[in-house]
């Protein structure tokens, strides 16, 4: 690659990182209210421990 197209290259991937996306909501609650809520355990720590816990043998 030349010069130029990795310039091009690095403020695509800057402009690129510094969009933010939202979370979706969780959509059945729009549709079904009756249904219980989820508690927060849909965060990325959570989430990541207990993929890392799945790898593991016991």
């Amino acid at each position: 690659m030349s010069k130029r197209e990795d310039q091009r290259l690095a403020a695509l991937a800057k402009k690129n990182a510094a969009k933010i996306v939202q979370p979706k909501g969780d959509r059945a609650v729009q549709f079904d209210p009756t249904l219980r809520q989820r508690h927060s355990e849909e965060d990325p720590e959570t989430r990541r421990l207990f993929k890392e816990m799945k790898k593991r043998e016991f």
